[in-house]
């Protein structure tokens, strides 16, 4: 009866839920939007690599490379990689989105790339405004040390005349803002790489573009070809960003950032938001659809700025809650959500190389063994299989739940640093912690470890007593056909 309950459920489920939400899934924007920020991946964590050099976990190490002078140069491969990933976003997003309309691509790419940088203020200020007075940072070295304190510089600025000072003090204009280039500017540029890709794909089916004789080249004629797109979306982009200064005396990028990406980054980065993200992960995976895929696609639009955000602080020694650190991150999804696989199925594993009595999951646990260690575990999802497995759904479904849970709270508590750099994904356990959060990351990746062995064990061993059971049928059947 429970069984028929169930078969019931998963086939309404299958039938009215999953269809709506995969047809939203395979939308062009979601499409281009999931395809597009993997081309910001390699320098998320080529940039990462940097990062953690730049902040090595080891304070003695740290302090060495400041002293020897390569923290600055760390640096500089860290501001240039990681730091823009709003660019690399902009451009994978309208690149895909071209390219899956069989347009030119690239063309389209640096379209978008140009209104991006369009609709922001060329202005950044003046970097004596952040470094006088009893908070500020005071001038450093080349190393990064402070040689001046920030009360110093404001006591000599206060001697110059009013007019120097207001000279002094004032922004830089001409000059393109990093602030946008980074995490604060992803939503900005996930909207800006939407709408360019959709409108210069249009005018190009349409055919709104100058057509070169046969003779020319093909390389030439083709980026003639997007000549009226981008300068027709160039030109609506200039009078928006007129729009926003006249109007509302500030910049569309800020403007977005206000509205949508603060509330929406509060809202990845709260309680709810972990609890939601972890159980709709398996949810997905326990229907037979890549639930990863689908959740890390589409909450990697908030959760990499909240990445993006921390390596920022990180960068300058302040990741710190009090200083605004985010706690769901990427890497909080990578590393803790999805450690093991989908699932946190390492307690899974470690049954069925240990204490399994039937073949196929000693079968299986020996086949798991190795891609478990690297966060893969699909030949459990399919093979033992977890989908549609009402043995083991308690587990598969409560032990990411539980373990979001306890990770928010001893993050929130301070009883491990947020999450600053990134690993991939691929990175072993507790190896990934240290990379990501240092010594008492990796401490905290170890008992997640042991709390899904807790969580699975009681159930698996049903399971796998319930397997020796259909195995010892199966071969008295084979023995009386025999």
């Amino acid at each position: 009866m429970v069984e028929q309950k169930k078969g019931k459920v998963g086939a309404f489920i299958n039938a009215k839920v999953l269809p709506p939400i995969m047809k939203f899934v395979n939308t062009k924007a979601i499409v281009a939007l999931k395809d597009g920020m993997v081309y910001a991946l390699p320098f998320i964590i080529i940039g990462s690599i940097f990062l953690i050099l730049n902040s090595f976990p080891i304070p003695a190490v740290q302090e060495w490379f400041k002293d020897i002078g390569w923290s600055v140069f760390f640096n500089q491969a860290y501001q240039t990689t990681f730091a823009i990933i709003s660019i690399w976003t902009v451009i994978g997003i309208a690149y895909v989105y071209a390219r899956n309309e069989k347009q030119e691509a690239l063309p389209c790419g640096l379209t978008a790339l140009s209104v991006f940088l369009l609709l922001q203020n060329l202005v950044v200020n003046s970097p004596l405004v952040s470094a006088m007075g009893k908070d500020g940072a005071g001038i450093t070295d080349a190393a990064g040390k402070v040689v001046y304190t920030g009360t110093q510089l404001a006591d000599q600025i206060d001697k110059l005349p009013q007019i120097v000072q207001n000279y002094l003090t004032s922004p830089v204009t001409g000059a393109i803002n990093m602030t946008w280039l980074g995490g604060q500017g992803m939503i900005a540029a996930i909207i800006v790489g939407l709408l360019v890709g959709w409108s210069y794909t249009a005018m190009a089916k349409a055919g709104w573009k100058i057509t070169l004789p046969e003779q020319v080249p093909a390389n030439v004629a083709n980026q003639f070809s997007a000549m009226i797109p981008s300068g027709v979306i160039i030109t609506i982009s200039m009078l928006i960003y007129a729009f926003f200064a006249k109007v509302f005396e500030t910049d569309m990028l800020q403007w977005i950032y206000d509205v949508l990406q603060a509330p929406l980054q509060g809202l990845s980065d709260s309680l709810g938001g972990a609890l939601i993200l972890a159980f709709m992960v398996v949810f997905f995976w326990f229907f037979g659809v890549h639930g990863g895929l689908i959740m890390g696609g589409i909450g990697g639009a908030f959760l990499i700025p909240n990445t993006a955000d921390n390596a920022a602080l990180l960068a300058k020694g302040e990741l710190t809650m009090q200083n605004g650190a985010h706690i769901v991150t990427n890497e909080f999804y990578n590393n803790f959500i999805n450690l093991t696989g989908s699932g946190i199925t390492i307690g899974l594993l470690v049954f069925t190389l240990v204490a399994a009595k039937s073949v196929q999951f000693r079968s299986l646990g020996k086949v798991e063994a190795v891609p478990g260690l690297f966060n893969i575990n699909e030949p459990f999802l399919f093979g033992i299989p977890l989908v549609m497995n009402p043995w083991l759904a308690i587990p598969f479904f409560m032990t990411p739940v539980i373990v979001a849970l306890s990770t928010y709270l001893v993050i929130y508590f301070g009883l491990v640093p947020p999450t600053g750099a990134a690993a991939p994904w691929t990175t072993p356990p507790i190896i990934s912690g240290f990379l990501i959060g240092g010594w008492k990351m990796a401490l905290w990746q170890a008992i997640v470890l042991c709390i899904s062995v807790v969580l699975y064990w009681p159930f698996a061993k049903k399971y796998d007593n319930y397997l020796c059971e259909q195995e010892a049928a199966a071969q008295m059947n084979e023995e009386n056909k025999e």
